[in-house]
């Protein structure tokens, strides 16, 4: 059985200077208990059923990235990515990046993103669930062609590169995807699109 962590509370005692070293001490004692996989929520704003609005909140790859230098053996993964947030291109890169300076350790999680109050807010669009969707069967080819030996275009309705130059590569041959969603009394869902 594989277990994960997922870290959702940045309301540390001593608060903004205590962060670091706490998250430090979570990724050390996470290894030490056997944990698979330590993950991040892909949040700017404390999600109000956790915690006030304005509680601390991480970007999730910045904090990835932190927590890939503080620990040797678990996954790291953002649970999930809100498609909208980043343009496909990038996040691949993104991962990739973190896929190689983890030694291998990364997994993308994504999702069609649903928090409209953090769109608006931080002026990031909020298109329609139809369009999200779209967007986001969009994201996961323009990925899998990053993380191929295909350099070429990509021509969808909504995205558009001249190129997809990936160097370097994942580690991984692919980093496992994790597609997530809910709604309707559907929960998340595993791939290894």
């Amino acid at each position: 059985m594989r277990i994960g962590v997922h870290l959702v509370n940045f309301a540390y005692l001593g608060g903004p200077p205590e962060i670091g070293p706490t998250l430090a001490r979570v990724g050390s004692a996470a290894e030490i208990a056997g944990v698979s996989n330590l993950s991040v929520m892909d949040h700017y704003f404390q999600l109000e059923m956790m915690g006030p609005v304005d509680a601390p909140m991480l970007e999730a790859y910045t904090t990835l990235g932190y927590l890939s230098g503080i620990t040797q053996t678990v996954q790291l993964q953002v649970l999930v990515t809100g498609v909208t947030y980043r343009y496909p291109g990038l996040l691949a890169k993104m991962i990739s990046t973190l896929d190689v300076l983890s030694g291998g350790r990364a997994a993308l999680g994504i999702g069609a993103a649903w928090y409209e109050r953090e769109h608006h807010a931080l002026g990031v669009p909020y298109p329609g669930v139809a369009e999200r969707l779209d967007r986001l069967e969009e994201t996961l080819e323009i990925v899998r062609q990053m993380w191929s030996d295909d350099n070429g275009p990509y021509a969808g309705r909504y995205y558009r590169l001249a190129e997809t130059i990936n160097a370097p590569q994942p580690i991984q041959s692919r980093p496992p995807i994790m597609i997530g969603g809910c709604g309707f009394g559907r929960g998340i869902s595993w791939s290894s699109a």
